[in-house]
């Protein structure tokens, strides 16, 4: 059969025999001159064609993507089998107004004792603003949102001239800012407001549409291929809650990376140490929120975009079930691996965001038929195993793969207090063929990317874009009609076992990133960094949720020796979203009395 390999159908294959692959991405680092450089050579016609050929066999996408017979038929987006009800939750009416979604959500969170944080300077552990801090504040006449609205953009300014720079919005009108505050300040004076997010402050990755800024995409052109003239759906469901858009928010070019780094408008620093990389591709989002600027953000997540800032700056990231929140609107809406979803400070604002902006597309309905959604219901007094044992799963080997053992140490401490406090079972897995998923979501975000992109290359626009994503489009060149199909097949196979573990387990945990925030080096922010052993570490645990439409969770559950945030991801079913909150709640209480506060931070509503 010469080199041609077979794989057995997936429903055949031993799981007692599959062994971890450990993957090491084989691609050198350049960074500076060297990678404009390296990239100019990647894009030459014969050399670079030979030089992306020679590393996608020494990564084995050749032998996997055209040397191997697949047996399964290809699955071009996510199928998920129906689902069970999730136990416990509060189901709401998708097709019904945000605000009502959110006063239901509102309903399902534990009872707000503001006395706990207004009244008693006591306490001396660090905690962020929640979303009800603000609204209590307004409502009692602690504050307005024009008041907020002014240590807001004052913050802003002191930011802008910081040293190191540290951009996090790349756009922003401050006078358009007071407009919308003074708007929410009169529905609060005459005691109207719409619901619990009025007068919340939140700012937009650039790849999703908020009129009247622009959408660039951190690119310097994509706003003239493109003008923006209404907001996305998942924006205008915010304004329709009476949510303040700041604007628009930094970001990696275009989402194709994973560190944040961005040469266009410079690249936002983590505000826990500032010569650190937040992560990408949400990289302004995760920094806002984790400086306190904002108790929220909307970012989007393709491949971990949404969880690998939210893990290495300190915060929660949701990424939803794929078809949960509708994409129209954003920059990646032709896509089936990315979503958009919430980043805050806290489990019970991203439920109140998620409350807010979820809702399939009348085509997701049709094709993906969710379930209802649902939200956990945080105000009874039902223990986390009252419908018996929540079965974690873990699969040892990888779980352990990560740069650091502190890492894979500080969340199996995590597990275990689940298991001793919440009588929750931690089962080993296995997951086979990760090395195959991983291969399977780069050649399917790649296509897909290229797809979109390339009209605009081929007038001319690829040439501005940065180096490292001019360097990840040379590779996406290479992809092939049957490289994209063979990914579907792949994509079938790995379905059936995730949907087979979750037979047996409720969650599948893992660290959300194999390393904790890269540093930053000082050639990388003029010219750009191509690092993909980095990406390997950041990406390592997120790419399943992104290729099957999984839902997921990054809770932050401690730090290491260096004081940098680690995160633990919990995966779950398709349309699962209400029991991942509900065990990340979990976790945030028993995790959250250790949270430090971070280097840079602002207190806005007091301004402090």
């Amino acid at each position: 059969m010469g080199k041609k390999k077979v794989m057995l159908p997936a429903s055949e294959v031993d799981l007692t025999a599959v062994r971890y692959d450990h993957d090491q991405i084989q691609a050198p680092h350049f960074t500076g001159l060297g990678l404009q450089i390296s990239t100019r050579v990647l894009e030459a016609p014969i050399i670079g064609s030979l030089i992306v050929s020679y590393l996608r066999k020494k990564n084995r996408m050749v032998e996997m993507l055209r040397n191997t017979y697949i047996p399964e038929p290809p699955m071009f987006k996510p199928e998920f089998p129906p689902q069970e009800p999730e136990l416990g939750a509060i189901v709401v009416e998708e097709a019904g107004k945000p605000e009502d979604r959110v006063a239901a959500a509102l309903k399902c969170l534990p009872h707000y004792d503001p006395a706990i944080y207004w009244n008693d300077d006591s306490t001396t552990s660090f905690r962020y603003w929640k979303i009800r801090d603000f609204a209590y504040a307004y409502r009692a006449r602690l504050a307005t949102p024009s008041m907020v609205a002014e240590q807001m953009i004052s913050a802003l300014e002191e930011f802008n001239r910081s040293n190191p720079l540290s951009p996090l919005l790349i756009s922003f009108d401050a006078e358009d800012v007071r407009k919308q505050a003074s708007f929410s300040t009169r529905r609060f004076e005459e005691g109207n407001p719409i619901s619990i997010l009025d007068g919340i402050f939140m700012v937009i990755k650039d790849d999703i549409d908020c009129y009247p800024h622009q959408s660039r995409g951190a690119t310097t052109w994509f706003h003239e291929v493109r003008p923006v003239k209404e907001d996305a759906v998942s924006v205008s469901r915010l304004r329709s809650c009476g949510v303040i858009l700041i604007g628009k928010a930094n970001m990696h070019e275009l989402g194709l990376g994973t560190t944040g780094n961005n040469p266009n408008y410079g690249t936002t620093r983590n505000p826990h140490a500032l010569d650190r990389y937040t992560g990408g591709s949400s990289s302004g989002p995760a920094a806002i929120v984790a400086s306190g600027l904002c108790s929220a953000a909307l970012g989007t997540d393709g491949g971990g975009s949404i969880r690998i800032p939210s893990s290495l700056c300190g915060v929660v990231g949701l990424k939803t079930t794929y078809g949960r929140t509708d994409m129209r609107g954003s920059l990646c809406d032709a896509g089936t691996v990315e979503i958009i979803g919430p980043i805050a400070s806290t489990v019970e604002d991203v439920i109140l965001v998620y409350a807010a902006i979820l809702g399939s597309s009348p085509a997701d309905r049709i094709s993906l038929k969710p379930s209802p959604p649902c939200f956990p219901n945080l105000s009874c007094q039902e223990g986390l195993g009252s419908s018996g044992p929540v079965r974690l799963g873990k699969y040892p080997e990888w779980f352990n793969d990560v740069y650091s053992s502190e890492i894979s140490e500080t969340c199996d401490d995590v597990l275990t207090l689940l298991s001793e406090t919440h009588g929750c079972q931690v089962l080993e897995i296995v997951i086979p063929e990760l090395h195959e998923l991983r291969t399977a979501h780069i050649v399917s975000i790649g296509s897909e990317s290229l797809c979109s992109l390339n009209p605009h290359c081929e007038d001319g626009k690829g040439l501005k874009l940065t180096y490292d994503t001019r360097t990840n489009l040379a590779l996406f060149r290479s992809f092939t009609a049957t490289d994209y199909v063979a990914a579907q097949r792949l994509r079938r196979r790995l379905m059936y076992y995730h949907m087979e573990i979750f037979q047996k387990v409720d969650v599948i945990v893992s660290p959300t990133t194999g390393m904790t925030a890269p540093l930053i080096t000082s050639s990388a922010l003029t010219a750009g960094e191509t690092n993909l052993q980095v990406s390997g570490y950041l990406m390592r645990f997120v790419v399943p949720a992104n290729l099957l439409g999984l839902p997921a969770i990054s809770i932050p559950v401690g730090y290491d020796k260096q004081g940098l945030p680690i995160g633990l991801q919990l995966i779950g079913r398709p349309w699962g979203e209400a029991s991942l909150l509900r065990l990340a709640s979990v976790i945030e209480d028993m995790c959250g009395k250790s949270k430090k506060r971070p280097a840079l931070y602002y207190d806005i509503l007091k301004g402090k």
